[in-house]
């Protein structure tokens, strides 16, 4: 069956701006803090922007249903919160962080059914999407368990219960991860996906959820996997340079090396 979500999300797209930057998978977190010395960049006019795009796993443990994993990233969402006053920020949910409408009521978040989100940009249509989509039926159900209001508030009841047990395990295997792998044969791994989508009226696909760092062309369109946000603090900028690629690509340092 053929995926449609592509022929659902851009029947009405929005405009993509020069200047605009896009984060991916920065997993943010008490124990990894590069964006937030990111956003206050941004919210002092260090670096500016006209539209913030963040891809999905901004936060490593965000899920609105569950207050105690606000308190991780409290000063991330007041940054976010006030910057959406000044600029048009779009948040794709990840698989990290996901049904936060009602914390970010100025940003526009993009649930996972409502992905890609496709924008227009120099008369191309551009499909963002956090990248989590079209992997396999195991998935699609676990997705749709974690996403339960039913589930939620039972795993709720029982951390608040066993005295934050599963969020306190949960940060354990966060800790633990890396999100500086290489995947191989990534080309061919993406092929298999995206043959279950419709791509005929997209001209660039942007995802994140892989980490790769990657761009190459395939079913006719353009492919770009950006690259973790927490590996290296890499961000792209959508560039207005005629016969350049659309993105580029900078490293954010706090301080300089």
């Amino acid at each position: 069956m053929k995926h449609s979500a592509f022929l659902k999300s851009h029947m009405s797209p929005k405009t993509l701006l020069p200047g605009a930057i896009l984060i991916a998978d920065a997993h943010c977190a008490p124990w990894r803090t590069s964006l937030i010395d990111f956003l206050h960049a941004l919210d002092s006019g260090e670096i500016t922007t006209p539209q913030l795009i963040l891809m999905g796993d901004v936060f490593d443990m965000l899920y609105g249903p569950i207050p105690r994993t606000y308190g991780y990233n409290t000063e991330g969402l007041e940054i976010l919160n006030r910057l959406s006053r000044r600029i048009e920020i779009f948040y794709l949910e990840g698989n990290h962080d996901f049904l936060m409408t009602d914390l970010l009521p100025h940003v526009e978040v993009v649930r996972r059914e409502h992905q890609p989100l496709v924008m227009t940009y120099d008369g191309k249509n551009i499909a963002l999407s956090h990248g989590d989509s079209a992997m396999g039926w195991g998935y699609e159900l676990y997705t749709a368990l974690i996403r339960s209001p039913l589930v939620l508030a039972v795993l709720r009841a029982i951390d608040t219960m066993g005295n934050g047990f599963i969020v306190s395990w949960l940060e354990k295997q966060m800790k633990r991860k890396s999100h500086c792998r290489s995947i191989e044969n990534f080309k061919e791994l993406i092929e298999r996906r995206l043959s279950s989508f419709h791509l005929e009226s997209i001209d660039v696909l942007i995802e994140g959820h892989f980490h790769q760092n990657q761009t190459f062309e395939i079913h006719g369109i353009q492919y770009i996997n950006l690259a973790a946000f927490a590996c290296n603090e890499r961000y792209f900028s959508v560039q207005s340079i005629q016969n350049q690629p659309l993105l580029h690509e900078a490293v954010f340092r706090k301080e300089p090396l």
